[in-house]
């Protein structure tokens, strides 16, 4: 082996070492790199902008279904049903729901959440949007500060929303009648509000109405309002004929409640809310019930059959009570029934005052008032007594009015109830006067006056018959009168006659004879008796046409 030449190892440069690298990145690591950044920092994102969350429960899952079926509020989607799952005792379904970050402030304690889907409720038809898009779950927002995320939803919408202005009252009854959830609630035929909840008392001895009225409406619910059924029609066949009440033709197919409160000078207060109110069957009966009553005894001896529980208390054509209880009591001393009629009496028409303004009076002062006030009256004639209401039905009343001839009578308030004077009714008068009238006949001497009667008409038979015979002499005698009276004016005519041929006679003279000639002068003395003998006959003619008996009884005297 040669060795290399010096002046070729001058040319190999040395090795020379370099510092080892802490860390070291090569560049096809760079893509991956980035790749895991960004899917940290959008997971980052999605956590901290992820929503919450929730579980509802509903007894089906009807309309529902996963990854599709929305959350919304207000029309605005805010969630996603993300499952559906049979809860473990399968009277259930959980829905798992997932709400967006905005609307975690809305799943409170107080939240109510349900399905929207079509419905034909209480006259209200809603949800006809689900038609095309399907059913979603809507909610109403609690005003609770607590937050949840278990809920338990409705099987239907709530009839009012809690954001809606206004009261709710509630309301009971001995049953619920036609009313649902969602019946309207009426004031002067007005619809003002509705039904919100049906349920029966524990005790199942009635039920609970919750109403919820509208704003501004919700101010006519006075503290003395009263409240009753406006379902169906109310018709009513009493002494004043038939009446028939109702409110619209919603509340006669569907049910309703009407509410009023009574009209009086001093106003009631506001009602607060969840104030509760009885429910009646009708107006009359609301009516009835909140007005002041003061109960009374009616005593009569007569018959009263067509008074009925029920019959209005009249005065002059307003009505101020009703009948209460008819009952039939022996009495001992006379061997004879009374009849006792229980009245409610309604003092505030008497008072002319309202209602509101006895209740602030206490209990004695208005007593003593009103006890006054009658004794008053009832001095002056103020009596009770049954007339007829109607005579197609036979149906009877009471009637409290002034009677002149009334005997001197008061009230007895130390019995319960006060016993008020009555006086005998006109049917039981118009009885008693027939009965009267019967009994003079009765007494009449009948028999003489029939044998009286006999006479006369046996006299008044003779006198006919005279009249008869001198009518048929007269008949006889007419035709003769009218024979004569023909004569008489066949002699007027032929009177005539020769005064007109005298005139014919004078008029051909008169060109021959001079006015002073002496036959010219007799003949006007002849004419002259002829003008006299003429008017005599045409006075005879006139005075036999006027009386034609003169022929047979000659001419009257003149007086």
């Amino acid at each position: 082996m040669t060795e290399e030449p010096e002046k070729y190892r001058d040319d190999i440069p040395d090795a020379v070492s370099e510092p080892k690298r802490r860390f070291s990145i090569q560049l096809v690591w760079i893509i991956p790199i980035v790749a895991a950044l960004v899917g940290l920092v959008i997971g980052a994102k999605a956590f901290i902008n992820r929503g919450q969350t929730i579980t509802i429960t509903f007894k089906t899952g009807e309309g529902l279904e996963a990854g599709k079926t929305k959350l919304k509020y207000k029309d605005v989607t805010i969630g996603e049903v993300k499952s559906i799952a049979i809860s473990d005792d399968r009277s259930h379904v959980v829905v798992t729901a997932e709400v967006s970050r905005d609307a975690k402030g809305l799943m409170v304690n107080d939240t109510r959440f349900w399905v929207v889907r079509a419905r034909i409720s209480g006259g209200n038809v809603s949800g006809l949007s689900t038609l095309l898009g399907g059913s979603y779950i809507g909610l109403e927002a609690g005003a609770s500060k607590e937050p949840r995320e278990d809920f338990t939803g409705l099987e239907s919408p709530p009839a009012v929303l809690m954001d809606v202005p206004g009261r709710q009252f509630v309301l009971r009854a001995a049953d619920v009648g036609s009313l649902d959830t969602g019946s309207p609630v009426f004031y002067r035929r007005m619809q003002v509000g509705q039904v919100t909840s049906t349920e029966l008392d524990r005790e199942g001895k009635g039920v609970t109405i919750k109403a919820f009225i509208r704003a501004p409406y919700d101010r006519f619910v006075k503290a003395n309002a009263y409240f009753w059924h406006a379902s169906g029609i109310d018709m009513t066949l009493n002494t004043s004929g038939v009446k028939i009440n109702t409110e619209s033709m919603v509340s006669v197919l569907l049910g309703g409640i009407s509410f009023q409160a009574p009209d009086g000078k001093i106003e009631a207060p506001q009602a607060p809310p969840n104030t509760s109110f009885a429910l009646f069957a009708t107006r009359d009966d609301a009516v009835k019930n909140s007005a002041l009553v003061e109960p009374f005894l009616l005593v009569f001896k007569e018959s009263v059959r067509g008074l009925a529980v029920g019959a209005p208390v009249d005065l002059r054509g307003v009505t101020v009570g009703e009948v209460t209880g008819i009952n039939v009591m022996p009495d001992p001393k006379r061997s004879d029934f009374t009849v006792q009629v229980q009245i409610q009496f309604y003092p505030e028409h008497l008072l002319g005052q309202s209602r509101d303004t006895l209740q602030v009076k206490s209990q004695q002062a208005r007593t003593e008032e009103l006890r006054g006030l009658l004794n008053d009256l009832v001095a002056h004639g103020f009596r009770a007594q049954i007339k007829s209401g109607s005579l197609l039905t036979g149906q009877l009343y009471v009637s409290l009015d002034f009677v002149p001839v009334a005997r001197p009578a008061r009230i007895d308030w130390n019995s319960a109830p006060p016993r008020f004077p009555t006086v005998p009714g006109s049917m039981e008068k118009l009885q008693k006067n027939l009965v009267e009238l019967i009994q003079r006949i009765e007494k009449l001497p009948l028999e003489q006056i029939a044998g009286d009667a006999g006479k006369t008409i046996r006299s008044l038979d003779t006198t006919l018959k005279s009249a008869d015979r001198l009518l048929n002499s007269v008949d006889k005698a007419v035709p003769e009168a009218r024979s004569v009276l023909v004569e008489a004016r066949q002699a007027i005519e032929d009177a005539k006659k020769t005064l007109a041929e005298a005139r014919k006679t004078l008029g051909g003279a008169s060109d021959v004879l001079s006015a002073d000639a002496p036959a010219q002068v007799d003949l006007r003395d002849t004419l002259r008796e002829v003008s006299r003998a003429a008017q005599s006959l045409r006075v005879l003619g006139d005075y036999l046409e006027q009386h034609p008996e003169s022929l047979l009884r000659g001419k009257k005297e003149e007086k």
